[in-house]
């Protein structure tokens, strides 16, 4: 089950030791001590001011990632530069994020430079990481490797830091518990990441050559024409987009939707009533990564990627009805089965149909395509919810049974996921020769 070589093991490994990053510092931990630092704890902003900032700077590392990222890619084609621009992201993301717990000497918005560079710093790496999985495994391997590479960062990372930090924060007084709960995710991330940093190497790539800059500019335009001369590659690309932004839109939406839809959820208890469904989320992704892990070995990764598109299609129709806890909770554990293996599979499948050599250029379009793939989902919920709630005010419609105009924009996202099966469907069909040519 877990026959993987060291190089295997060493990439799995990170998985476990970058996610640490992505559940303290991006999605629980640091942006609520932000929330209160900005406004209850002496900022002063009023609570949309500190949203919007936050957003923004959020959205500009997003929009620096997007279009940064095919052009490290190109740059680290040549043979010998991933490992360095590895490296270099790597460290400054570890020094940035153990300058985030001295935040309380500090004015409270200093501490936005240190995680801003941070989060920046750990968002290139996952553009060399991803890449990586070319370098440390056959195809007929992508899938196991890169589904229990996901499985491990959910099990790890993504559980064990935020419980310890939930603990210190329960039990101990004032700033200490959030700064040991981010130097400790600081060593999580360097201490795990050691066996990555020593055995795995760049193996495929082009050679050297004068003016690598420019030449690397040059290339990236020929990606993105070469993209759409690989009719499978760039339908996949399209396919993904799709439903990857209904996935991403799922799950960032997941408590401003609870608060929305079901009466008993409220501002106040949310973290309370929430957090043991997160956590018991993460433990079943790593469960259903493991099996789908398993399953690879039997079906196709296409398959199964299709049966996870199918899922998500139905978490939006189900999301419609959500209006207890107990559904929500059902909600959670259909996230916790496809989650994982959807991200793992794409990013499997993908590494398959694309040239080896030039896998960081295609990766940093893949990683582009990723990032940008969070607008959408958004936006079709705001635009539906916002229709609905005209509608019902000029209506003057109550509906006791099924609160909030927000599920009927989390239904609409059925769409994502049906064009992303159906245009993976037809990408998944074009045969790979073009990869011998």
């Amino acid at each position: 089950m877990f026959n993987f070589t060291k190089k295997e093991w060493a990439y799995i490994f990170y998985d476990w030791a970058e996610s640490a990053f992505t559940v303290v510092f991006a999605t629980f931990i640091f942006p609520g001590l932000y929330s209160y630092l900005s406004t209850e704890g002496g900022g002063g902003l009023s609570n949309d001011q500190s949203s919007i900032l936050y957003q923004v700077i959020i959205s500009t590392i997003s929009i620096i990632i997007a279009i940064g990222s095919p052009i490290l890619g190109t740059l680290s084609d040549y043979r010998g530069t991933k490992n360095r621009f590895f490296k270099i992201f790597f460290y400054i993301g570890i020094l940035s994020s153990a300058l985030i717990p001295l935040y309380p000497y500090f004015p409270w918005w200093v501490v936005l430079i240190p995680f801003s560079i941070a989060y920046l710093a750990y968002n290139a790496t996952n553009v060399f990481y991803d890449s990586f999985l070319v370098d440390v495994t056959e195809d007929e391997r992508m899938d196991r490797v890169s589904t229990t590479a996901y499985a491990f960062g959910y099990l790890g990372g993504s559980t064990i830091p935020l419980i310890i930090g939930i603990a210190l924060i329960t039990f101990l007084e004032g700033t200490l518990p959030f700064q040991l709960t981010f130097l400790i995710t600081t060593l999580w991330w360097l201490v795990f990441s050691i066996p990555f940093l020593k055995r795995v190497k760049q193996v495929h790539g082009i050679e050297p050559e004068a003016h690598p800059v420019r030449n690397a500019f040059a290339r990236l335009g020929k990606t993105f024409k070469e993209a759409t001369k690989y009719k499978k590659v760039f339908l996949f690309l399209i396919a993904f987009f799709l439903y990857i932004d209904g996935v991403h839109t799922i799950i960032s939406q997941a408590v401003p939707f609870a608060v929305n839809a079901i009466p008993e959820v409220t501002g106040e208890n949310v973290n309370n009533v929430l957090l043991p469904i997160f956590l018991m989320i993460q433990i079943a992704a790593f469960i259903f990564a493991i099996i789908f892990s398993l399953l690879a070995k039997k079906f196709k990764t296409e398959h199964l990627l299709l049966v996870t598109i199918g899922i998500y299609a139905f978490i939006s129709l189900f999301g419609f009805f959500i209006n207890t806890v107990m559904l929500f909770t059902i909600l959670g554990l259909l996230v916790a089965i496809a989650q994982g293996a959807i991200q793992s599979l794409s990013r499997s499948y993908f590494g398959k149909i694309i040239p080896k050599e030039k896998a960081n250029e295609f990766f940093g379009l893949y990683t582009i395509f990723s990032r940008v793939a969070a607008f959408m989902g958004p936006a079709i919920i705001a635009l539906v919810s916002g229709i609905v709630l005209a509608i019902n005010q000029t209506s003057q419609i109550d509906d006791p049974v099924f609160p909030g105009a927000m599920r009927y924009g989390i239904l609409a996202l059925i769409f994502l996921f049906f064009g992303g099966a159906f245009l993976f469907n037809k990408a998944r069909k074009i045969p790979v020769d073009y990869l011998d040519k």
